[in-house]
């Protein structure tokens, strides 16, 4: 197996590739990237079990000894961002080495047969639809934050994908608060679905999505995701679980309704949470007739208020949150004014963009 390629050709896919790779492996192959060869064609492959990513490239002319082989991930990723831009890079593969030269450098790297390298299981779809990189990533983008990261409940720490009715909706909570987002356009898929996609393949699958204009398919399966670009071939396994119903959670009887200027909004918060308490960011909320005050204290006994005007008629309130999750919804959300919706102290707050927006995000109060 020989062949050259130019390094800023390999380094895009082999950084993406890589990045599945976990460092502390309990299989040594798996903290390999597996290459293979055939014609012109160079793919590279990377793995957790969990998550699988094949990169594709062209070589500049046709490989005569096609092969396959797999390398240290690090270590050659290491390599070629240490060689000089611009610079061809030759690889030749003789026994269980690997010869890697470009220019008076020479590494020699150990292999594994690539025999051994696993892949992720694949069963046939049950669905399939395509949509713009860009709307996908708009999607993910809008409501991964909202994801548990190490929840004992192991289907939070994803995101469910659902097909309802032609429409495609991805939804993310972590039991304290809710990100929604639902694709503005239907698609062409008629049996309705639900899918969790585990958190590590949210995260790796948002990297890929790197050219919003271009196509991207996908398909769901019973047990596993595959999305497929013309550079890419994402795998990823499902969870195994029963995602909570979401609708349960919006708010029905909002009838205390706050719009106000996002960006003052989202300013006031970020300065009254330096003094909030670290540890559980609680600040309070003060609504009355066309003015909104946030106060935040802290165990030391210090004090930030603020006051922010809003358009909103109706009874004097006071209600705590978690003044993160207020910022990361203002962070994700676009347009000049959110309309903030509750009924009383001791229920949620719905947060969307005033004009007709897509996504819907739901928190939960606390007890200040």
């Amino acid at each position: 197996m020989k062949f050259s390629i130019s390094r800023d050709a390999l380094l895009r896919p082999l950084n993406l590739v890589a990045g599945v790779v976990e460092r502390r492996q309990t299989l040594p192959i798996l903290s390999n990237v597996l290459l293979v060869l055939e014609g012109d064609q160079l793919s590279l492959s990377g793995t957790d079990l969990e998550v699988e990513l094949v990169g594709r490239v062209k070589l500049a002319e046709p490989a005569t000894t096609p092969g396959e082989v797999t390398v240290p991930a690090r270590k050659l990723v290491d390599i070629c961002k240490s060689l000089p831009e611009g610079s061809d890079i030759a690889f030749t593969v003789e026994e269980s080495k690997v010869t890697v030269r470009s220019g008076r450098s020479r590494f020699t790297l150990s292999t594994l047969p690539a025999r051994d390298f696993p892949s992720v299981e694949e069963g046939a779809g049950t669905h399939r639809f395509t949509i713009k990189q860009g709307q996908l990533k708009r999607l993910i983008e809008r409501t991964g934050f909202a994801m548990a990261q190490q929840d004992v409940r192991y289907y939070l720490n994803g995101m469910l994908l659902e097909v309802k009715g032609g429409r495609l909706r991805v939804v993310a909570t972590d039991g304290h608060r809710l990100a929604m987002c639902t694709l503005s356009e239907p698609i062409p898929v008629e049996e309705d679905i639900q899918v969790i996609l585990p958190r590590k393949g949210v995260l790796e699958l948002s990297r890929l999505l790197l050219d919003e204009a271009e196509d991207i398919a996908v398909v769901l399966g019973t047990n596993h995701l595959r999305a497929t670009t013309t550079d890419f071939t994402f795998t990823s396994k499902l969870v195994d679980g029963k995602f909570p119903d979401y609708e349960r959670v919006l708010p029905r009887a909002a009838d205390k309704v706050i719009i106000g200027s996002r960006l003052d909004l989202r300013q006031a918060f970020t300065r009254t949470a330096i003094l909030s308490n670290e540890k559980y960011r609680g600040v309070r909320l003060k609504l009355a007739p066309d003015v909104i005050e946030i106060v935040a204290n802290n165990p030391e006994q210090e004090q930030a208020e603020e006051q922010v005007s809003v358009e909103y008629q109706g009874d004097t309130v006071e209600i705590g949150f978690n003044v993160s999750y207020l910022l990361d919804v203002l962070g994700v959300l676009s347009g000049e004014k959110v309309k903030l919706s509750m009924s009383d102290p001791n229920s949620s707050a719905l947060l969307e963009e005033s004009d007709d927006g897509d996504s819907l995000y739901v928190v939960m109060p606390m007890r200040l």
